[in-house]
């Protein structure tokens, strides 16, 4: 998928939202237990309860190898889903690896050819060459950590370096900016620190950003969109848990969607606000 038909799908949606597909047995309906892939069954009724609102899903893949063989069977039937129904939604592999140029490129074609994902979530702290052969493949997006949500981001992320005065994250965008473009590589930034996406900015004026905090994490939507936004719009912000565990019932999809469609309302009318439909 291209940046511009990614903007397209922002502008028709009116929306910039991504739903994490966090998913838990522990957390999931009780009813949903005795199907026989019950994560792929509860991720398709997030789904369709969803679609229409997103942009984008992320599939934390943690959630999946967890349980080995069957949950990489319910993180292939998840993808092969949206293909097949919903085409047009951006689908984001939330790997954050991190690993030398043979490992990623290993890495690099399980979830862009085997797994079919537009996009996955690196850790560029190895340097370039454990950057670039995810960015071989035409089409598809590397999404670099720069500043995290977590609450011990500072423990690397903020350090400063006293010959050039950036911080850590300002390097990492930097250095990386010559690894690729606004048309293949994006980064993460916490929607829990927002005074730091101005500094992301004035290095990667163009870039899509992927912004998890929103939520339960207790990031600002109008924060994140004052200091984020773009004239493509330039953000696709996750939120996982907020959404997906609204409600563990019966009517679980009623309050997902429902969490959903708040969020796509706020950001329908800062698309407004900012001009772009």
């Amino acid at each position: 998928m291209t940046a511009q038909e990614l903007f397209e799908q922002i502008k028709k949606k009116r929306s910039f939202l991504c739903v994490g597909l966090d998913t838990e047995l522990t957390k999931i309906p009780e009813h949903l237990l005795s199907k026989e892939d019950p994560m792929f069954e509860f991720n398709k009724k997030i789904i369709e309860a969803t679609h229409d609102l997103a942009i984008a899903y992320k599939l934390n893949l943690a959630f999946y190898e967890v349980h080995g063989a069957s949950g990489w069977i319910s993180l292939m039937n998840t993808v092969k889903y949206i293909r097949k129904y919903h085409p047009e939604i951006f689908i984001i592999a939330d790997a954050k690896r991190g690993d030398i140029a043979n490992t990623a490129r290993m890495y690099a074609k399980a979830y862009f050819r085997s797994l079919n994902c537009d996009a996955v979530t690196v850790s560029p702290y190895l340097g370039q060459d454990s950057v670039m052969p995810y960015l071989e493949y035409d089409n598809k997006w590397t999404i670099l950590l720069a500043i995290t949500s977590n609450e011990s981001f500072k423990d690397f992320q903020t350090i400063e370096n006293k010959d050039t005065g950036n911080k850590v994250f300002e390097e990492v965008v930097l250095k990386s900016m010559h690894w690729g473009s606004d048309a293949n590589m994006m980064y993460v930034v916490g929607a829990t620190h927002p005074e730091y996406f101005a500094a992301v900015r004035k290095h990667a004026p163009n870039h899509f950003l992927l912004v998890p905090g929103v939520g339960q994490q207790g990031g600002s939507l109008q924060k994140v969109a004052e200091s984020g936004m773009t004239d493509n719009c330039g953000l696709i912000v996750n939120s996982s848990r907020g959404i997906i565990y609204a409600d563990i019932s019966g009517n679980f999809t009623v309050e997902a969607r429902k969490r959903a469609f708040t969020l796509q309302q706020e950001m329908e009318i800062l698309l407004k606000q900012k001009g772009l439909i």
